[in-house]
């Protein structure tokens, strides 16, 4: 039988890093890297003004991705996901991917502080001022509100970072 690709996928609170560390993991498991920032940006690009915008797009785009994803990881090769998976519903798509086509997983939750991420989200304005309208620490205040941690119980197999 053929070795299927293994889905990875990240967890953290916005700033935590999770962009960052997808493109390394890629490299790292030369694996299809897929972030949903590029992807939104692509497809509808000036479309997106606020949260109700991308969460509207976001489901647009999940069930191609969905299917992509899981085409990829039947033909053996590691994927890396740079979607949000900050909510037990999010974490469940991911985990739909692979549960429907019996690949592994491993979802990377980098577990940092609200301060340690507002100090990387002033970095990143900094570093990308086209960013600086979204990374604010009124939008980190109001995503966080909707972040809720990872636990096994949801059946996933989790590395805490």
């Amino acid at each position: 039988m053929k070795q299927l690709g293994t889905l990875y996928f990240f967890c953290g609170k916005m700033g935590a890093g999770k962009s960052t560390k997808s493109k390394q993991l890629a490299i790292e498991k030369q694996a299809v890297l897929l972030s949903e920032d590029e992807w939104l940006s692509s497809l509808y690009p000036n479309q997106i003004a606020t949260f109700e915008d991308y969460l509207k797009f976001s489901a647009q785009l999940k069930p191609m991705v969905k299917k992509l994803v899981q085409n990829i990881l039947s033909v053996g090769t590691n994927v890396v996901m740079d979607f949000p998976g900050n909510t037990q519903k999010q974490r469940k798509w991911f985990l739909d991917i692979v549960l429907e086509i019996d690949a592994n997983h491993q979802l990377i939750y980098l577990n940092l502080n609200n301060e340690q991420c507002l100090r990387q989200i002033a970095q990143r304005r900094n570093e990308q001022p086209e960013r600086a309208a979204f990374d604010t620490e009124e939008t980190f205040i109001y995503v966080t509100k909707f972040f809720e941690a990872p636990k096994a119980s949801e059946g996933l197999n989790i590395i805490e970072e």
